[in-house]
This record gives structure tokens, sequence and C-alpha cells, in this order.
């Protein structure tokens, strides 16, 4: 007996009418924008080798991926970062070609969460990657195609923050503790639990990196998180170089016009850990999880044999569509304008006026009923206004509908 046949796995879910349009609007206009700012386009497969994500250190679990194997036995992932593909595409295939390259890609992810979380398996991104340049202008260009995506899907309405993931590393790398240890600790910073947090680090007693660890999750606001730090955070000279780049940073993107958007966030630490630099998330009416993640990478693509510096960003599609859907007071699909009924003897002549109304730039549903009345009632139920008829003569004539609430 079958089980499944009839349900979607966990994580995914079949999308209809409006929910595809609002995907394909937020697709478009992202589009849009990377294409203005010249980036090429590239589409990594949706399998690759598990090798691809198991590298030097493991920024992805296995347990968060989905595997299979190929007819030789060897194991595959479905794709579940789009960073990491396109790294070992500019290590490889585009290693010859001039820097700084400058890519966008749209493509779907898939990532094993947690039951019950509430997030999706299957995500279709839209992001870029800067592969080389001057580290500080590719991090200043990457920002300014954020806040472009963001304001493009949500207008004004969206909030950004910023921090640096070199600040985090600096400061654990003091510690001494096991790579288990650093995650429970960059994950008790991630989610603010001060509990967790004083527990994890109780055991280093007057450290100042401890103390200083303990310090970021509360290192959150405006221009004034940056004096707390230099009192609280700063260790040496390497953390107060750090937080000196923060700050141009959020120089930078206030000069943008979006100081009243952005928020420093210096407990801002990511669980895929290939980041070296600047990191920013943003947020958007309507929807309780960021939908654009990003940073600087220094590091990864070395681990695929070509070193070279490299930043880029994603948009979470998925999250985006889905409070532009819940903004909306209409349909965003576009009703035909017009449906087109004819006799059977004159089906040829019927496609022949479907191309004509195509042509003056209407949307066209052709009639699929013997009567005319069959036509009007459907017409009806569609919402579409009027009715082209072409009788067995080939005779045209038109019917006027009264669209009920209209």
């Amino acid at each position: 007996m079958k089980k499944y046949d009839l349900l979607t796995p966990e994580g995914t879910r079949d999308l209809l009418f409006d929910e595809c349009a609002a995907r394909r609007i937020v697709e478009e206009k992202l589009r849009k924008i990377f294409e203005a700012y010249g980036y090429s386009e590239v589409v990594t497969p949706g399998v690759e080798f598990y090798d691809v994500f198991n590298l030097k250190a493991r920024y992805f679990s296995q347990e968060s991926m989905y595997k299979l194997s190929d007819s030789k036995g060897r194991l595959l992932v479905i794709r579940p970062d789009s960073t990491m593909p396109i790294a070992r595409l500019a290590a490889t295939r585009l290693r010859e070609e001039a820097l700084p390259l400058k890519l966008f890609y749209n493509q779907t992810i898939f990532r094993i969460n947690p039951k019950n979380s509430g997030r999706d398996d299957e995500i279709t991104q839209s992001g870029i990657e800067i592969i080389g340049g001057d580290r500080e202008r590719a991090d200043f260009e990457v920002l300014t195609l954020a806040v472009e995506a963001l304001k493009a899907c949500a207008v004004d309405e969206f909030r950004f923050e910023i921090g640096d993931s070199a600040l985090f590393k600096a400061l654990v790398a003091k510690l001494g503790a096991d790579d288990e240890e650093n995650e429970e600790i960059r994950s008790a910073i991630e989610t603010k639990n001060y509990p967790e947090l004083g527990k994890l680090l109780e055991k280093y007693g007057n450290n100042a990196s401890a103390k200083a660890l303990y310090m970021l999750s509360k290192m959150f606001g405006g221009a004034e998180v940056f004096e707390k730090a230099a009192e609280m955070v700063v260790v040496d000279s390497e953390t107060e170089k750090i937080l000196e780049d923060v700050r141009r940073t959020y120089d930078y993107l206030c000069s943008l016009g979006v100081k009243e958007q952005v928020t420093v966030d210096l407990g801002l630490v990511n669980k895929a850990n290939y980041y070296t630099g600047v990191l920013f998330r943003g947020y958007i009416a309507g929807c309780g999880m960021s939908v654009l993640s990003g940073g600087r990478y220094d590091t990864l693509l070395g681990d695929f044999g070509t070193a070279m510096p490299a930043t880029g960003f994603a948009v979470n599609v998925n999250a985006t569509a889905n409070a532009l859907l819940k903004k909306s007071d209409k349909t965003l699909m576009k009703k035909p304008d017009v449906m087109v009924y004819a006799d059977k003897k004159q089906l040829t002549a019927a496609a022949a006026h479907c191309r004509k109304l195509i042509s003056e730039g209407n949307i066209i549903h052709k009639s699929l009923f013997d009567t005319v009345e069959e036509t009007v009632e459907c017409a009806k139920r569609k919402g579409i206004k009027r009715v082209d008829c072409i009788d067995g003569t080939g005779a045209l004539s038109t019917i006027k509908i009264d669209v009920q609430g209209e």
C-alpha cells in the first residue's frame, strides 16, 4: 500500500499561481540589479560530489545534507549551498579568467532542517560573488548591491545588520578550546543565550578573551556600539583593527542613506564558518527570518587549490516572495484579457485570431468548450471580462462579461 504518493517530503511544498508569480517577480528584480552592475550568470550542478563540502574544515555537517550515490558508488550530495560550488568553479574552470570575477546565480539549494523548525529544506537563492579585487572596494560593492536588493524587494521596510566573523575567531582562538566547544560558544552568542554562554566561559575565569566573548552578544545597536566595544571587547591590536574595519563598513552604509535601517551586531556569527571578515544580514517586513546573508570568505578558494579573496551574498527568494504575497492586497497573476471561442469548423481562424490578440498585447485564454454558453460561464468563473466568438461561418462577435465585484 502506498503511503506517500499524495504528500510532499518534509521541508518541501507545492507552489501555486500567485506563489509562483511572486517568486518570478523577486527573481526578475534581482536579476535586473545584478546584470545592471555587470555580473555574469553561472549555474552549478544540482548534484555535487560530497568531497566539495567535506574539505579540511567541515562547513556543513553530514546531517544537514541530502546524500545519494552515483553509478560507480561514489557519494554525492544535493547542493546544500551555492557559494562552495561557485568557489570550486572559480578555482577550476575560471582560474585563467581575468580578475576580479563578478558572478551571479539563481538556483535551488537543499538543506535538512530540524523537524518543525518552520524552515524550508528546498530554497531558491539569488546572489552574487566577487572573486578577487581590492578587499574594501569589493566589500563596499557587495554591500551596495545588498542594499539595492533589499530596497527592490521591500522599498524602505528593511533592516540591515553588520558584524565581522574575524572578531569571534580572533577571540575564541585565544581560549584554546576544541572545535566542539567553539561551536557551542558560537551558537550561544548567535542566539544570545547568556546563561549558556556564561556557563561555557566560566572555566576560563578572568581570561580577557572569555570576558570579551561574553560581551559580544550584548554588543548591538548604532554607532554607540563602537565606544562600548573599545572598552569591553578590545583585547589587543588585532581585535582593535577588526573593530575599525566594522566602523568603516558602518560609515559606508550610512553614506548610502540607510543609517536608520543599519544595526551593528558584533555577536553576528554565521554557522557556515568559511567566512573570514565582514558579515551581514538583511530583514524585510513580513518575514521573521533573515532574507539576505553574506560576507567575506578569503580562505575558501584555497581549499580548492587556488587561493583568492572573495565576498558575496545570497537572497532567500522563497522568504522574500512570501513577504511580497503578505503585502499584496490583490492577485499577482495576470488574468487573461480575452477568452476566444470558435466553432469546430473555424479552429484555424481561432488560432489566427489568438495570435493577433497576443500581438496587440493581450493575454488570451482559448476556450476548450463546445458551446458559447459553457465558454461564457467559464469566463465568469475565471474573471475574464470579454469573450470573442467565431461562429461556423467565420463571423466574429464579442460578448462583454460583467465580472462580479469589479
